[in-house]
């Protein structure tokens, strides 16, 4: 599960905030697609936006860890960790896990879009860290026109 399609699920759309959790999207994602499913996904991605946006401490995703555990795994490869949880809870485990290693990998990299009308998080992958919109097409170029219009004006 990647955490950015899970916060990037509520987009606004014309101004209009949309849910794009759905069966359909839980399916997509490995998931099972039950209402358990889906509830924890709305519950988890409300958190690790609250956590990503600085607004929370991580501690609250920790009852999304629930009855989570790690099990060693020995194969002819090695030696690897599977992650064991409830079929509804998998997702949004998966998900706080991913979160987690990307903070620990790339500190401070996973942010919020930086356009106020938006709620897209992006990841920053660039060597300088100073990427600030979601896309640079849309969220960029929107930001770049506002402050050029600002100047003239």
């Amino acid at each position: 599960m990647d955490v950015l399609d899970l916060l990037n699920s509520r987009p606004l759309i014309n101004g209009e905030e949309q849910d794009a959790l759905d069966r359909q999207w839980a399916l997509d994602h490995g998931g099972d697609g039950s209402g358990a499913e889906l509830e924890l996904l709305r519950q988890a991605r409300d958190l690790l936006r609250d956590v990503v946006r600085g607004d929370s401490s991580p501690v609250v995703l920790r009852p999304l860890l629930d009855g989570a555990r790690q099990v060693p795994e020995l194969s002819a490869d090695g030696l690897r960790w599977e992650v064991e949880a409830q079929s509804h809870a998998r997702l949004a485990v998966d998900a706080v896990l991913d979160w987690a290693a990307i903070e620990k990998d790339l500190p401070g990299r996973l942010r919020a879009c930086a356009n106020d009308e938006c709620q897209l998080f992006l990841l920053d992958r660039s060597r300088a860290n100073r990427a600030r919109w979601c896309s640079m097409a849309t969220c960029g170029n929107r930001e770049k026109a506002r402050r050029h219009y600002q100047r003239m004006h």
